[in-house]
């Protein structure tokens, strides 16, 4: 699956999107493999309360299953203005 970053998610990361293989069945499940990666990925998903996630372009929560899922994208949460 496509796995898509958006500002400091991206700045910590290093890169803006990249492809993953995954045995995950939830995105919480995703994030914890991440996190293994390396610590620039620990880093960018140490406060999950400051994060949100999108599944094929639907916000979700991170217990939502990744069954079918083509692309999810980390951001943090947005405000209006």
């Amino acid at each position: 699956m496509d796995v898509l970053y958006f500002a400091w998610v991206r700045e910590r990361i290093g890169v803006p999107r990249e492809r993953v293989e995954t045995g995950a069945q939830t995105v919480a499940q995703l994030v914890e493999e991440l996190r293994a990666r390396e610590p620039r990925y620990e880093a960018a998903f140490a406060d999950l309360t400051a994060l949100r996630v999108a599944l094929d372009q639907d916000l979700a929560d991170f217990d939502a299953s990744l069954s079918g899922v083509r692309e999810v994208a980390f951001f943090p949460p947005m405000t209006g203005g």
